[in-house]
């Protein structure tokens, strides 16, 4: 009589890898657990480029409670990867745009303030620039320094002034402060217009042959939050006090 071959059942089919084999060269169990079934997958991703046919039978649950082929997952899972390495790819773009545009407007700044060739000059141009630029709503300019004659109305204080009371914390710190001033600050700084400032930043101007402060302020609350960077208030208030300083010293 003549034997049929033996059916091998599906699950044994993995045995027929040397990896199906123990160290002493006898069969694996013939049940494999699912934890030795996704230790070979994992050791063998290419398994399904040879067994195409499997994935169309295969299913595994949807968060939804139905039931779809494992292609289908796949390709969920990779429009999903891809729509946020998109997102993200948006932000670099809208970061490196944003990052252009305020290199731009410190250009401007800097040729605004070189072009000055005197203190009442160059305080003009950086109103004028902060206003077109930077869509800055109000501007201040106070020089820490026994006032010597100028045309510019409280455009410095003597260092023992009441008026730097409300600046202490500010000016020990030397970083800028953002948000929404106090009715003394915005008092000193923009005089009658105080209470149209609903945010602002208080860059200190300190440096060896000059203290200050610029103060920029916005009629909207938002556009000077506590929470910004300083990179490029720092480097408005080195560039607008080197000027300074090199006019101040040309009187």
């Amino acid at each position: 009589m003549n034997e049929h071959p033996p059916v091998i059942a599906p699950n044994l089919t993995l045995l027929s890898d040397p990896e199906g084999m123990s160290e002493t060269g006898a069969a694996m169990p013939s049940e494999l657990t699912s934890s030795q079934v996704a230790d070979y997958l994992r050791k063998h991703p290419e398994f399904f480029h040879e067994h195409l046919s499997l994935l169309e039978h295969m299913s595994i649950p949807h968060p939804t409670g139905s039931a779809v082929s494992l292609i289908s997952k796949q390709l969920e899972l990779f429009r999903s990867r891809h729509h946020d390495m998109e997102n993200q790819l948006t932000a670099l773009i809208e970061i490196a745009r944003d990052n252009d545009t305020s290199h731009n407007r410190m250009h401007k700044l800097t040729l605004a303030l070189l072009d000055a060739t005197t203190l009442e000059e160059a305080v003009a141009n950086l109103d004028a620039v902060l206003s077109e630029y930077f869509l800055i709503d109000f501007v201040a300019v106070r020089i820490i320094k026994y006032n010597p004659d100028t045309a510019i109305t409280n455009l410095f204080i003597e260092p023992d002034s009441k008026d730097l009371e409300p600046f202490a914390s500010e000016l020990a710190s030397h970083k800028p402060k953002c948000g929404r001033p106090t009715i003394a600050q915005a008092r000193v700084l923009f005089g009658e217009l105080a209470f149209e400032v609903k945010s602002c930043a208080i860059i200190p101007l300190a440096f060896t042959e000059l203290d200050g402060i610029l103060a920029i302020g916005s009629r909207e609350e938002g556009r000077f939050h506590y929470s910004m960077g300083n990179l490029f208030l720092n480097q408005m208030s080195e560039i607008i006090g080197t000027r300074l300083i090199t006019l101040l010293q040309q009187r």
